[in-house]
């Protein structure tokens, strides 16, 4: 891999004219395009061929904690809000039974390299509870030693002891919510979080043998402007996390109702939201961090960064992983996994996703068997997205395609983004250059089969 991966160049002229909805593409077809005959039937079968077939990978468990006790404004996520903590005593209950029905499909003895919690707040759990769960896994699964095992923190929401408690069960990686520390800014999305709880947090998972601290910020939020978010950048970087991310906050009230409660005449102007995010990338590179793809930064020296100059990078629905031949199995309401060419997903409601397991059954709402077409598209969209080039003979010989022949139409789509300097085409490879890696998102959407209309890109946020 080229150690020019790690360039990166902000043309904000280019970017203000090439910007438009579009996918995330932590999965390839995206989530929106999964049906409902693809059920629990369908997911067991898969399940059975993997295991019949002697095609069984390491597995990734990701596990959904839903429940927040106070809402943020800005969020997309699936969650549900509420201070009754019997909820999750319940949750657990039925956690626990979905993860013993699918580690019996599965079959004993099965490897887990990357165990990952996300939410919602995990923390919302008791220390019992997380326990609990740590304890079914333990007995379900086998851990490797030198995993990746991650879990999401809302540093309002702990304390040292859980921190403590979190260590003790295995988890070496830490992702904390910050956002953007201006008080202001703060209030104006309902999250009050001060610099003094998040450091305490950091602090206490460095102590208890965390070996990574992830930062989450947002632009583009209600009050930010480019001051304010440069002294919530500088305070960020001093706490020396391992990786930031720095994500686009995309107002779609229509589909996200917590978000009606902002106001609109608040948000940043488009321009203003160009120069944070400029600004963002100069200070991160400025510090040593290295621009791993879409809003993800990490120090070199990263498990990250050391896979994405390796060619190792691999991105699934948590975003970006160093574990790329794994099978997905997710637990919980609305987790999305992945079995070979499949892709499932869980009710999203707990009154669908208890009652699903009241009845013995696997509460998967829908999923999708991928085609041959699916595969190769997602294929080119994984290269893409996580080292910025293909090679086209490599896909040749994989898929049995004429690549040029096969892709002619997005060949030709893609000479346009050529002569906007976003990408170099050669006879052997697809390069995507410097100032063409902010848009990655653009040029992976060529690629995209379901997006081939303009009706559809308007399910999508922006992609800066």
């Amino acid at each position: 891999m080229n150690e020019a991966v790690n360039q990166l160049v902000v043309d904000l002229e280019l970017i203000r004219r090439l910007d438009k909805n579009g996918p995330r593409y932590t999965s390839y077809p995206t989530a929106d395009r999964f049906i409902e005959a693809f059920n629990a039937e369908s997911y067991s079968q898969w399940l059975t061929k993997r295991e019949i077939g002697g095609i069984a990978r390491p597995l990734s468990l990701y596990i959904h904690i839903p429940f927040c006790n106070t809402l943020c404004f800005y969020c997309a996520c699936n969650k549900v809000i509420t201070k009754d903590r019997s909820k999750s005593a319940e949750y657990v209950r039925y956690l626990i039974k979905e993860m013993a029905m699918q580690a019996k499909l599965l079959g004993p003895g099965q490897v887990v390299e990357q165990l990952h919690f996300g939410g919602g707040t995990p923390t919302f759990l008791s220390d019992e509870e997380i326990r609990e769960v740590m304890a079914a896994i333990g007995q379900h699964f086998k851990l490797i030693d030198d995993g990746e095992y991650s879990i999401e923190i809302d540093p309002r929401k702990v304390s040292d002891e859980t921190i403590a408690l979190l260590g003790q069960a295995g988890f070496n990686r830490i992702s904390v919510g910050v956002q953007d520390f201006d008080d202001d800014v703060q209030k104006a999305v309902n999250r009050i979080q001060s610099e003094e709880e998040t450091l305490r947090v950091i602090n206490a998972s460095r102590a208890n043998g965390f070996k990574s601290v992830s930062i989450d910020l947002i632009y583009g939020l209600p009050k930010q402007t480019l001051e304010g978010f440069g002294k919530t950048l500088d305070r960020v970087i001093a706490t020396n996390p391992d990786r930031l991310s720095i994500y686009n906050y995309a107002h779609m009230p229509t589909i996200f109702k917590p978000q009606r409660r902002i106001n609109e005449s608040e948000l940043p102007e488009p321009q203003v939201k160009l120069d944070i995010l400029s600004m963002a990338v100069n200070k991160l590179t400025g510090a040593g961090y290295v621009y791993i793809g879409m809003d993800h930064f990490a120090k070199p020296e990263d498990e990250l960064a050391v896979a994405q100059r390796q060619g190792r990078l691999h991105r699934n629905f948590q975003g970006y992983s160093t574990h790329s031949d794994c099978d997905l199995v997710a637990l919980g309401v609305s987790a999305i996994g992945k079995v070979g060419p499949t892709y499932s997903q869980n009710y999203r409601e707990l009154v669908d996703y208890y009652d699903a397991l009241d009845r013995d059954e696997l509460p998967i709402m829908r999923g999708l068997e991928l085609n041959a077409d699916d595969l190769v598209r997602r294929a080119i969209i994984q290269a893409l997205m996580c080292h910025f080039e293909i090679s086209k003979e490599s896909f040749n010989i994989a898929y049995l395609i004429d690549f040029d022949q096969y892709f002619a139409t997005e060949m030709n789509e893609l000479e346009e983004y050529a002569k906007e300097g976003l990408l170099e085409l050669s006879s052997q490879w697809i390069t995507v250059t410097p100032k063409g890696r902010m848009l990655i998102r653009n040029i992976c959407m060529v690629f995209d089969k379901y997006l081939r209309t303009r009706t559809e890109h308007a399910r999508y946020s922006k992609v800066i």
